[in-house]
């Protein structure tokens, strides 16, 4: 092909790439319009979808809670520790940092932010294509041997075969430039590409020009996780712009909006950089950089900056933009791992996705092997992964996904080394603590979250009645109570379900006990008990029994790899049951399988001590004649036919009522659950003891996480108006 129809060519695809870029974020305006509203009146918690805000969430080491909490803590000037809360400086920590960053309430952040910023800058380099069409790009290496980059900057191996990749053009800290160190491609060892998601994969020759090491420049570990960026968040990115030397668009670009497969940005990039890393506050990558999003006409013309229609003869510096666009990093490796490749190729594919696991240029921790000894099967990452919603996922012979209190992620499997915990009080006891230091630092991370939380909750008043009142009277502004108390139920099941928003996870030692649960003294109570306990003793006591949990769970999968999904569910359930959290559920969780939201809602969970958690089991609510004058033990009486509880009796009855109403079906159909015969009880109960400030409290605070009331604690004398038959099945 002739050199001008090469160029002709590449300025066809090059329109037509920004075309389509214009018309997806025009197609978007309305949202995107939505999105800034919310952002400039709530921020990027609230823009984004509940999901993918809690997965952000997980990634940053925190949950719903403790963002709430910040939320609430009157915003001071930053202390010496950079952190805008009332904390001392030894509590601020990167995680608090980090969530004050997302929030927009603090623009700080721990100095090796930019220290891993230019570890992470190594790996990107300029691409130069010589020849017809020629021109320059971006790219970075993201395995040990191969480079991403888009497909308009290298459309094809012919184009890839002469053109090379300089990393460290740039500027040294004195002004000067550093000597590059510059690399062939080559495609005919691999190189795949992507006109759709507009990627390009190729391989780099191992040794510079002048016998540099390509080793030395590393790579970016790229992740398929969801919770990396939320509409809201500011992306940094990494470049070549026009060719020049290296630079940085740094935390300028807000990213505006997110699409299946892109995302829109407002940032400050160039022609040039094209095959760019988008990344997080993190140093993850996000995105990969692929066009500018040009001012139109009304046809879907793009304009030049004097307001004309632009042509490609009048070059990229004479568009005008509105936005950027870059491709979802987890798109292209979706779409990268189903090509169907193999021998070298395909090893040299499966290369981004294992080592993965071992350090970016930033990390220090080496590639380590599977616990199980067998490669990873189709479509996962391994023997482990993390799964979204921050649990741990374990790949065996089937894909299991496990529970277990966890918010932060585990890094890759390594070998089982002694980890002593010492023991509380109220955990059960534990068996000899083995753990890995990955899960022993997830576990560590989580308390830290958990007490900070804890410290910044207390900071406010413990229950404000007039800011609640209103709360809820504009909670229920829309509830028509005259309709009869069929419709009252069914009117109050659809506004319960539709304000369940966000739906948090089964993580008691940070949704429960930091402020959700506490007495107005600042301590807990066991609900059947009564007996007390401070939050950092119960927030400990289960992070022991997670890490235990999380130890066995690895032994178990060592020891039975072959195990069917069954075998494998009774042994867990045999887990939990051996070593419970002190946390009740007063619908237990055996009615409803275990499934979230139920699991994790917060209006049925409770502090109680294991013993009291043990005792009660699943046994049904039920009111004993005698329970005044019988022998019992302290957390109540149990018989075949029931338990009732020493204490609580009141609170755990509007919380099972909030139950039927929030889950109609869930209960009553199956043996020993609790009947629609006992509904006399529950309400003997309700009215027996009066709501408490307690109860008050913790309807507000579990508002404030996840969305909905409980209305028999807002509007007690609704319990006798509301025909709660249709609550079973």
């Amino acid at each position: 092909m002739a050199t001008a129809e090469l160029a002709s060519q590449r300025e066809s695809d090059y329109l037509s790439q920004l075309t389509m870029a214009a018309t997806r974020y025009e197609n978007r305006t309305e949202r995107r319009e939505r999105n800034r509203a919310v952002l400039e009146t709530r921020g990027p918690l609230y823009a984004d979808t509940p999901e993918r805000v809690e997965k952000r969430l997980a990634r940053l080491g925190t949950d719903w809670a403790m963002a709430r909490a910040i939320e609430r803590t009157p915003t001071e000037p930053a202390s010496s520790a950079g952190s805008t809360l009332r904390l001392p400086p030894e509590t601020v920590t990167s995680e608090v940092l980090g969530l004050e960053r997302l929030i927009g309430r603090n623009n700080l952040t721990p100095i090796a932010f930019l220290e891993e910023g230019v570890q992470v800058s190594r790996s990107v380099g300029r691409i130069t294509i010589s020849g017809p069409g020629g021109g320059h790009g971006t790219g970075f290496m993201v395995s040990p041997s191969l480079l991403l980059t888009n497909n308009h900057v290298l459309p094809g191996a012919q184009e890839a075969n002469r053109s090379k990749v300089a990393f460290a053009f740039q500027d040294g800290v004195d002004g000067g430039p550093l000597v590059p160190a510059v690399f062939q491609l080559e495609p005919l060892r691999f190189f795949v590409t992507d006109r759709a998601l507009d990627f390009s994969l190729v391989a780099v020759a191992p040794r510079g020009a002048q016998g540099e090491a390509l080793s030395s420049f590393g790579r970016l570990a790229l992740s398929e996780a969801q919770g990396k960026v939320v509409i809201g968040e500011y992306v940094n990115i990494i470049q070549h712009p026009r060719g020049e030397p290296k630079q940085i668009a740094l935390r300028e670009n807000q990213v505006v909006d997110l699409l299946d497969r892109f995302l829109h940005y407002e940032s400050d990039t160039r022609e040039g950089s094209s095959g760019s890393a988008v990344f997080n506050d993190q140093w993850e990558v996000v995105a990969l950089h692929h066009s500018a999003v040009p001012k139109t006409d009304a046809e879907g013309r793009p304009l030049s900056v004097d307001g004309t229609v632009w042509r490609p003869e009048m070059g990229e510096q004479r568009l005008a933009w509105r936005a950027n666009e870059g491709v979802r990093i987890s798109r292209v490796l979706e779409a990268l791992r189903a090509m169907p490749l193999t021998g070298e190729a395909a090893r040299l594919r499966d290369e981004v996705f294992t080592t993965g696991l071992a350090p970016s240029p930033g990390e220090s921790a080496p590639p380590v092997p599977s616990p199980l000894g067998t490669s990873a099967l189709p479509g996962t990452d391994g023997a482990q992964a993390q799964a979204a919603d921050g649990a741990a996922q374990f790949t065996i012979p089937l894909r299991i996904t496990l529970g277990l209190g966890l918010g932060t992620p585990l890094s890759s499997p390594v070998t089982l080394v002694a980890s002593p915990v010492t023991p509380t009080p109220t955990a059960a006891p534990q068996p000899p603590r083995a753990g890995r230091p990955d899960i022993v630092s997830a576990v560590e991370k989580d308390v830290d979250a958990a007490l900070t939380s804890h410290r910044l909750a207390q900071k406010g008043p413990y229950y404000d009645r007039t800011a609640d009142i209103a709360a809820r009277d504009a909670y229920y502004a829309d509830v028509d109570t005259g309709s009869g108390g069929g419709a009252l139920r069914r009117a109050l099941t659809g506004l319960l379900t539709d304000t369940h928003e966000p739906r948090p996870r089964y993580k008691p030692m940070s949704m429960v006990y930091p402020w959700v649960d506490l007495h107005k003294d600042g301590r807990l109570r066991s609900i059947y008990s009564g007996k007390d306990f401070s939050a950092e003793e119960l927030i400990r006591a289960d992070a022991a029994v997670a890490e235990a949990r999380l130890a066995r769970v690895q032994e178990l999968l060592l020891r039975e790899s072959t195990a069917g999904p069954a075998e494998f569910e009774a042994e867990f359930d045999a887990l939990e049951a051996s070593m419970p959290f002190n946390c009740e559920h007063v619908v237990p969780q055996s009615w409803f399988t275990r499934k979230e939201p139920m699991r994790g809602d917060l209006h049925h969970l409770f502090a109680c001590e294991v013993g009291c958690n043990s005792f009660r089991g699943n046994f049904p609510y039920f009111d004993f004649p005698d329970f005044d004058e019988a022998v019992r033990e302290d957390c109540g009486m149990r018989e075949d036919v029931g338990f009732e509880p020493e204490e609580g009796r009141g609170a755990v009855a509007r919380a099972t009522l909030y139950f039927l109403l929030r889950y109609p079906g869930q209960v009553g159909d199956a043996a020993r659950e609790f009947p629609a015969e006992r509904l006399p009880v529950l309400l003997k109960w309700h009215e027996g003891e009066a709501v408490s400030e307690y109860e008050l409290h913790r309807n507000a605070a579990i508002a404030a996480i996840q969305g909905n009331r409980n209305p028999l604690i807002d509007h007690p004398e609704w319990a006798r108006a509301i025909d709660f038959t249709g609550v079973w099945p």
